[in-house]
């Protein structure tokens, strides 16, 4: 995924995921960072989830994971969260970001794409 500008830059993306609790949250988050598939990852404690799942309504407490990665990443960070998660259909969602301090997207890209 490309941004649409002359320098065709890797579009920096927000990927949301929830898990179970923390100990899943973290060890996800600790993979997908130490793999350089993300630049960085907030796990936001304690949530209260309302959803259908299999013609009910369920709840829980989960963990959100905020991660901060490029759309060239997406693909194989997708495969690693799916390794790792005990969902069966986890919440994994990309949001393109369009605009943002310019430093820390730039920040972002380097931190995937060092050598």
């Amino acid at each position: 995924m490309k941004n649409n500008n002359s320098n065709e830059k890797p579009l920096c993306q927000l990927v949301i995921c929830s898990c179970p609790d923390e100990e899943a949250a973290v060890n996800i988050a600790e993979n997908i960072v130490a793999q350089k598939l993300a630049a960085s990852v907030n796990v936001l404690p304690s949530v209260y989830s309302v959803y259908h799942w299999q013609g009910n309504v369920e709840s829980a407490k989960e963990n959100i994971l905020l991660i901060k990665t490029i759309g060239d990443k997406y693909a194989p960070l997708e495969k690693v969260i799916m390794s790792l998660h005990p969902y069966e259909v986890p919440e994994i969602i990309a949001l393109d970001i369009n605009s943002g301090l310019p430093e820390y997207l730039k920040w972002i890209e380097s931190s995937i794409n060092e050598l």
